[in-house]
């Protein structure tokens, strides 16, 4: 990777991911677009365009005007919001996915996107979750997630497009803000106990998910994309995670801050539903394996860091 384009470049994975590709490559060797311009974010004043990743033409020739080597496609919709509108959720997810593919296919450019554990559904294997097994998912996010991850190896083996992804669990991290997605309360809960010493959870107790710290997840894209390719055997879809928690487990870790952290349940009947079609944990061993995913940050460290940053922050 050396001139690198990122679509959703302001979601939760591209602002932070946008910043750390520019430590490594360069600042103007990473150009950042989304539908909205940034404003009050760290990538306000950097090397930025406008995108509506509908739009195949403009698409390629922004990619093309970069010269561009590499295109990371972020942009989608996450799972409670694809439930409240489908259609949408598929015209953005799967329309924005084939233009990217596309533009990779026509420019000869490396290929990331994003999965998720979102792709799997009731009939998949709850615990330790394998790589390739059973995906009937119950949600469009899932639909999507699992078409993408097709469609990625399609371009692939068709057509001889260096795509590679990674299925990201929930991702925790203090510089966005959650935005619509079934594993937010994760981060809702440190804000939230920082500010009011509460949370009411809309995730029932007892309901375990896999989760990452953003770090760790920034790093296993950049070692997936660096990684030889002759020794991946799989291309896309890795899974990665590091932790498997339940709210209460959370809460224990925050009152080692907060002793007196209270946590409630006023469960969102949508998003447990989504939650409940999930793994309770997946297992990242072939990502370990072919490429040395190796995740840094247990729970207490993740608490931490997310605790200590809100405390700047706000």
């Amino acid at each position: 990777m050396k001139r690198i384009i990122l679509t959703g470049a302001l979601g939760q994975i591209g602002t932070e991911l946008t910043v750390k590709l520019r430590e490594i490559y360069g600042e103007d060797n990473v150009l950042a677009t989304d539908i909205k311009e940034p404003v009050d974010s760290p990538l306000e004043g950097k090397p930025f365009e406008t995108l509506d990743v509908t739009n195949y033409e403009e698409m390629e020739r922004i990619a093309r005007e970069f010269k561009a080597d590499t295109i990371m496609h972020l942009a989608a919709l996450l799972s409670a919001t694809c439930e409240k509108n489908p259609h949408l959720a598929w015209e953005i997810n799967m329309g924005g996915l084939v233009n990217a593919l596309e533009v990779a296919r026509n420019l000869n450019l490396q290929f990331f996107t994003p999965s998720s554990i979102g792709s799997f559904g009731p009939s998949t294997p709850k615990d330790q979750t394998p790589q390739t097994t059973i995906q009937r998912p119950v949600t469009m996010y899932g639909v999507n997630k699992v078409s993408g991850e097709l469609l990625c190896d399609y371009y692939y083996e068709k057509f001889g497009v260096d795509t590679r992804g990674v299925r990201f669990p929930g991702l925790i991290s203090h510089v966005r803000e959650p935005g619509g997605g079934t594993t937010d309360y994760a981060v809702e809960i440190y804000f939230e106990a920082v500010k009011n010493g509460k949370y009411t959870s809309f995730i029932d107790k007892g309901t375990f998910m896999d989760m990452m710290y953003m770090d760790d997840a920034i790093q296993a894209i950049i070692d997936l994309m660096e990684a030889d390719a002759d020794k991946l055997e799989d291309r896309n879809a890795f899974n990665v995670s590091k932790l498997s928690f339940d709210p209460e487990i959370l809460a224990e870790s925050i009152r080692r801050h907060y002793p007196d952290f209270e946590l409630s349940y006023d469960v969102d009947p949508v998003r447990q539903g989504i939650a409940e079609s999930w793994p309770n944990s997946i297992d990242s061993s072939e990502a370990k394996r072919q490429w040395g995913f190796d995740a840094k940050f247990d729970i207490d460290k993740m608490t931490d860091t997310m605790i200590e940053a809100i405390k700047k922050k706000i």
